[in-house]
């Protein structure tokens, strides 16, 4: 048996432990942003968009990245992301804080267009990458589900027939996620026809996004209009 002082050297530091899992999740990023798996389907060529560190609380699930956010390499850098950063009550400074918040779609690359928007995001990007990344986030605690691609992926059996229905269902799946609808323009009609997530369910996430955030430690930077 070892003497205590020899079992105290061997026995790796927090910190030590700690800068080592980040430099693990560095490379696996490395990696991910380096991927070609898909190249010869993808229409503009392959650029995994991707924010993400070991310290994020707050995850955000998407689609897949369009054509504008594909060209600037920014996650929700289009008016998509406008609307979102007003549901969860926060600024530019914070939603790029990846310290703080994850965003993780499930396609990491524009899939293209089809007949009637975007493709759909491709499987190759959750069945590489995805169990490696959510395993190298161990505090997230809220997981924003934005469109049914991620729903039925995180919710398996337990989302609903529809989009709808899983977002109206919302209070059925926290603590630990949080089902949306995608803030893109062309839900507008959505939006109109369903008042009741604007009243009821987006004072809750912007509460949940300031108490996790804050609980994180730091400032947080809100929009300078009131919510």
């Amino acid at each position: 048996m070892k003497p205590p002082a020899a079992a105290a050297r061997a026995a790796p530091l927090p910190d030590v432990r700690r800068e080592a899992a980040q430099r693990d999740f560095a490379a696996l990023l490395a990696r991910i942003r380096a991927c070609r798996a898909c190249e010869a389907q993808l229409p503009l060529g392959p650029r995994p968009v991707v924010q993400a560190s070991t310290t994020a609380r707050l995850l955000i699930v998407g689609q897949a990245p369009g054509a504008k956010v594909h060209a600037s390499g920014v996650p929700w850098d289009d008016a998509s992301g406008m609307r979102l950063r007003n549901w969860l009550g926060i600024d530019n400074e914070a939603f790029y804080e990846a310290s703080r918040i994850a965003i993780v779609p499930m396609g990491y690359c524009y899939p293209g267009r089809g007949g009637s928007g975007d493709l759909p995001p491709r499987r190759e990007c959750a069945e590489l990458w995805l169990g490696r990344l959510l395993a190298g986030m161990p505090r997230i605690e809220l997981t924003l589900l934005i469109g049914q691609y991620a729903q039925r992926h995180f919710l398996g059996p337990s989302a609903k027939a529809s989009l709808t229905d899983t977002v109206a269902a919302f209070a059925d799946y926290l603590p630990r996620y949080l089902p949306l609808p995608h803030p893109s323009p062309r839900n507008s009609g959505w939006f109109k026809h369903h008042p009741w997530f604007e009243r009821e369910v987006v004072p809750l996430l912007r509460e949940r996004v300031r108490d996790l955030l804050a609980a994180g430690g730091g400032p947080i930077h809100v929009p300078g209009e009131s919510p």
